[in-house]
């Protein structure tokens, strides 16, 4: 099977705890190289400099084509501590061109603005499946390059699942997590997963489903979240058993977060994620709304 990523590539300057480390990353790198662990071809629609070192995807077989760029490598410089984290915008290189989708599916999370509207219309409508991670639809950026999220009116029909944080749908529509969860339903999305740190939830029709990620020691968080919607989109797409598809994506970040490893080495093997979602699948709550 195939799964189509449309997403920047970066090059991330990570501190964590007042040490800084230089990556690549951007859910260009987390996603596609999450789907290749889950045996998925992977077609990369991206844009990169010639500061980023293609032989990561190439060594992953990504397929990519006129991803290059005259610009430099979108760049952000990370300082995480726990689980906060901020964000400055380093560099930006050009949006993505469109050019067709020939995949099972579609994972859009754009990390800034390199998605434009008109992208992304002719995305859900030439894709069987979508999955959206809307973060880089709201990013801006102040005068000292920081990131911030800003409402804005985004267009969610024909769009299959989401994943939100508290912050991103706050963005997107109003009221409490329960009331942001079904007012993104009736955006016309079939599947809405909300992520609030340990917490992820599933809202399929009248019904929300969740898991609790063990609190344990958090650390690099960078790409943990595209690593969770590339599993999501990936296991829907195999399985089609969005029950299966919550499990193997909270397993997949709980392993990434066991790692304890810095940028793209937190990705998960196969085995690993499958054995976590084993262990959710028993733990899964649910309740109607």
């Amino acid at each position: 099977m195939k799964l189509a990523v449309f997403s920047h590539c970066a090059i991330d300057t990570i501190t964590v705890n007042g040490i800084t480390h230089e990556q690549i990353g951007g859910a260009a790198c987390y996603g596609g190289i999450t789907a290749r662990q889950l045996k998925f071809d992977v077609d990369l629609y991206t844009r990169f400099g010639k500061d980023f070192p293609k032989q990561y995807l190439t060594q992953n077989k990504i397929n990519f084509e006129n991803a290059l760029s005259e610009k430099l490598t979108t760049r952000f410089a990370i300082d995480i501590t726990g689980s906060d984290r901020t964000l400055k915008v380093i560099n930006e290189c050009d949006p993505i061109e469109y050019t067709g989708i020939n995949a099972d599916g579609s994972l859009v999370t754009p990390i800034f603005h390199e998605i434009s509207f008109d992208t992304f219309d002719k995305i859900k409508k030439d894709s069987s499946f979508t999955l959206v991670d809307p973060q880089g639809f709201l990013r801006r950026v102040d005068s000292d390059k920081n990131v911030t999220l800003e409402t804005t009116e985004l267009d969610l029909s024909g769009v299959d699942a989401i994943k939100v944080n508290p912050e991103e749908s706050q963005k997107i529509v109003n009221g409490s997590y329960e009331e942001m969860m079904m007012a993104l339903q009736k955006k016309g999305v079939k599947y809405v997963v909300f992520t609030n740190k340990t917490e992820v939830s599933l809202l399929v029709k009248d019904k929300i489903y969740s898991i609790t990620l063990p609190n344990k020691e958090v650390y690099d968080t960078t790409g943990i979240g595209d690593i969770f919607c590339a599993t999501f989109c990936c296991t829907m797409l195999k399985e089609k058993d969005f029950l299966w598809a919550l499990c193997f994506a909270g397993g997949s970040a709980q392993a990434a977060l066991d790692s304890k490893q810095i940028g793209l080495l937190k990705i998960p093997p196969k085995i690993a994620i499958e054995t976590n979602a084993s262990y959710f699948y028993n733990l899964v709550k649910y309740r109607t709304i």
